[in-house]
């Protein structure tokens, strides 16, 4: 049955402020949670934080009082929102293993929507940052197995895969090569502006949790392989932030944050298996709903158009979370040896790529190369978790 938030009232915005013990929620049991209900609390975590920061932006270029105060009422809600979804995650577990979910969110939120994208383009985009994020697992798992001397597939559950993908310290390149062209707004099918605001905003998040947390270890080892990923992070940012068209306007863009974090929320309620956090998704799909009317309303008066002439009909089917290896494998084979080049990708060592290559690393062997070394010292080998064969794993080929 379709659903349209546009025909759906939610819980009045001055009936949704909960107290102290209403926020107080319990968190996951980390051993014996579905894995995916973790990464579905990471990702709405990112929505979140992105649809709080985004209302501060538009609020500090906003003259109008009384639009600063409706923003200011509907954001507060959210930060509550914020709260009650990043509290789920459980505090017994360490930084690594928190980041080690990430990186599952990274993969096969980003896979499942590269296979759900109707735009080549866009779709490219999605195929390109998803074999990044599989490397960044693959070298965050060898650094769990030497730090904290367990494996990976205690946090994945055998649903994603942890082997290589594109080489990590193959994925610097100069910052004017991470910049891809906008979807245009008066022709892009509504469901590629939902993916295109849900990978920033998950990309924006763990581009966060890592620039605060890598310095809070000790090893060496952790602490330069957060800097290096951290980075990269930053250069994913950027890669998808720049799919987004500039030309919409702030109304548009509000009300496109609220749509989304409907179908969200929608998405989630529906596919949740632990109880006490479907309630939850539901509770705040029914706030959400009259967050996107508020949006809507604000648009009508100084926007002067509908929410309904830049929005879906409907939510699109819903987003899940589910394993895709099959479809990552098929990527690593025919796309692991693409860089960047311009707005578009190429499979040569360029003379921008390599010299950026050369600037960073030194010559010397980049962290993510360290941990695995490290790996094959103190263990032996490096750490995968495969259902099925080995993989070889490419190099860019130099264009000299």
């Amino acid at each position: 049955m379709s659903f349209n938030p546009l025909e759906q009232r939610g819980i009045p915005l001055d009936r949704q402020l909960r107290n102290w013990r209403e926020l107080n929620v319990a968190p996951i049991d980390p051993d014996h949670c579905d894995p995916y209900t973790r990464c579905r609390i990471i990702t709405m975590n990112g929505i979140e934080v992105e649809a709080i920061m985004f209302s501060h932006q538009m609020a500090r270029h906003c003259p109008d009082l009384a639009v600063k105060q409706q923003l200011a009422r509907t954001r507060y809600i959210e930060a509550q929102q914020q709260k009650a979804v990043n509290w789920l995650l459980p505090g017994v577990s360490s930084v690594l293993e928190t980041t080690i979910a990430y990186e599952q969110v990274a993969v096969d939120l980003t896979a499942w929507v590269a296979r759900m994208e109707p735009d080549s383009y866009l779709q490219q985009a999605y195929q390109f940052g998803v074999l990044e994020d599989f490397d960044h697992l693959y070298r965050y798992a060898n650094l769990y197995e030497i730090i904290e001397h367990r494996k990976a597939e205690k946090i994945v559950d055998g649903l994603t895969e942890v082997m290589p993908g594109r080489p990590t310290p193959l994925h610097h390149r100069a910052p004017v090569d991470n910049v891809r062209e906008p979807y245009d707004k008066n022709t892009v099918n509504p469901l590629s502006r939902l993916h295109a605001l849900t990978i920033m905003s998950a990309e924006q998040q763990t581009m966060n949790f890592y620039m605060n947390t890598g310095p809070t270890y000790m090893e060496p080892i952790a602490r330069q392989l957060y800097q290096e990923i951290g980075l990269i992070e930053e250069e994913h940012v950027t890669h998808y932030e720049s799919l987004v068209d500039p030309g919409e306007s702030w109304w548009e863009q509000l009300v496109h944050h609220e749509y989304n974090e409907c179908y969200l929320y929608h998405s989630f309620m529906q596919q949740e298996s632990d109880p006490k956090v479907k309630a939850i998704w539901e509770l705040h799909l029914n706030m959400e709903l009259e967050h996107l009317h508020i949006a809507a309303d604000l648009m009508r008066r100084y926007d002067g158009r509908e929410a309904a002439e830049v929005c879906a009909p409907s939510l699109p089917n819903v987003l899940t979370f589910e394993p895709n290896k099959g479809y990552l494998r098929e990527l690593i084979a025919n796309q692991l040896d693409l860089t960047t080049l311009g707005t578009g990708y190429v499979r040569e060592a360029h003379e921008r790529f390599e010299a950026m290559q050369e600037a960073i690393h030194g010559g010397e062997p980049a962290p993510s190369d360290q941990v695995l070394a490290q790996h094959d010292a103190m263990i032996g080998g490096d750490y995968r978790l495969e259902t099925e064969g080995e993989h070889p794993v490419p190099e860019l080929r130099s264009a000299k």
